[in-house]
């Protein structure tokens, strides 16, 4: 079941999403629910990697010093 929503968008976003609609061959609905889709999939997970995060800070899971320190090196750059 679906349900109508209302909210406010600038113009210049709205012609963006019209535009796409159009070079897509879909309505503006279909690109306003794809969007919803992919963000409320990106928030979910993020959500979820933070709660196993906290499960395993919570448990005492925590990285060595000498694993921080080679993490840290991994990213060092040689200029």
């Amino acid at each position: 079941m679906t349900k109508s929503v209302t909210f406010r968008l600038n113009e210049e976003k709205l012609k963006a999403i019209d535009h796409l609609a159009e070079v897509m061959d879909r309505d503006r609905s279909y690109l306003l629910n794809e969007a919803v889709n992919n963000y409320l999939e990106v928030q979910q997970w993020h959500a979820e990697q933070i709660r196993t995060a906290i499960k395993g800070a919570d448990a005492g899971e925590f990285a060595s010093e000498e694993e921080v320190k080679a993490a840290f090196n991994a990213f060092k750059s040689d200029s």
